[in-house]
């Protein structure tokens, strides 16, 4: 069964492989990407998904650009995971075709009201900010939506502060209302993220596809990699955002777990964190989960099919 998706990003290194990922299987249908401020300025994510749209011929996919800041706190960048372009590394391609004139909030919605009840699901892998001024817009989104799996966050793990993911933390009231719609919400936090790691062995298989995007994905890596050095002391970079498109083209890539979870928006040293409750028993009305272990081989086996079917 073909999953329809939105996917709103902010492309961002493992941004641009999840667009690659869901271009690249069959069994996803990407219905639009939307950008969000994040990574970069919405100004350089909405060229990077353009960019990449050029480079893995992408073409039938309309782009939208969406929120330039977050809802109450001012911008804070990834520059040093992305660089100043939030794509640095590889030579990007001059984007041939033009964005949506519509802002992204109203692609999101307006895709979701003329697509059948129950068949779009809308997956987040920048900060959540697109996603929740479409809720306040036109509620009727919620109960339209398939599901919402979305990177971010970690049950246990944080990377822009103790406990805080940085998806979540640059626009923690925005992930409130994101978690707190009653929706089905998949959060692929970095506890799960963390073992995506782009690996030698991945990166030779990569090399040896040696088509033009395979080459685009390694200089990717090879950039993402010394930054996640530096910045993090990651001896392989973990690519995150691709997880989310991994679980819709096949659950089993991943355990997760049905379990509560909320977003901290006022504690000094908490703020940002996703608040998740393991107590024993679950609630009846619970309409979150977390993921847990990844299928390592799995997950990438899946990455190189999408580029060997790009060609």
């Amino acid at each position: 069964m073909v999953r329809k998706i939105i996917l709103d990003c902010d492309p961002g290194h493992d941004d641009a492989i999840a667009m690659i990922l869901a271009h690249g299987n069959p069994g996803i249908e990407v219905l639009a990407v939307t950008t969000v401020v994040g990574n970069q300025t919405l100004e350089k994510v909405t060229h990077n998904a353009c960019a990449v749209r050029e480079m893995i011929h992408m073409n039938d996919t309309p782009i939208a650009a969406g929120c330039i800041r977050p809802l109450v706190k001012e911008i804070e960048v990834a520059e040093d995971i992305h660089g100043d372009s939030g794509l640095d590394g590889p030579e990007l391609p001059v984007p041939t075709k033009g964005i949506l004139e519509e802002h992204a909030v109203d692609v999101i919605i307006n895709t979701i009201m003329s697509e059948p009840t129950g068949t779009v699901t809308l997956c987040p892998t920048g900060g959540l900010t697109n996603i929740a001024m479409a809720i306040r817009k036109e509620p009727q989104i919620v109960e339209r939506v398939q599901e919402v799996v979305l990177m971010g966050g970690g049950y246990h793990t944080g990377n822009w502060s103790a406990v805080a993911e940085f998806n979540i933390i640059i626009d923690p009231e925005a992930a409130h209302i994101v978690f707190n719609a009653p929706w089905k919400v998949t959060m692929i936090g970095l506890d799960l993220t963390h073992q995506a790691l782009a690996t030698p062995e991945v990166r030779k298989e990569i090399k040896e596809i040696g088509t033009k995007p395979a080459v685009f994905v390694d200089e990717l890596l090879d950039f993402f990699s010394k930054m996640y050095k530096k910045s993090q002391g990651f001896d392989f970079p973990p690519v995150h955002d691709p997880c989310t498109i991994a679980y819709l083209i096949d659950p089993t890539v991943m355990t997760v777990k049905q379990v509560p979870v909320d977003i901290e928006l006022n504690g000094k040293l908490t703020q940002g964190m996703t608040v998740t409750d393991f107590r024993y028993p679950i609630p009846e009305n619970c309409h979150t989960q977390v993921a847990m272990e990844l299928d390592h081989a799995k997950f990438w086996g899946m990455i190189y099919d999408a580029l060997r079917n790009i060609g």
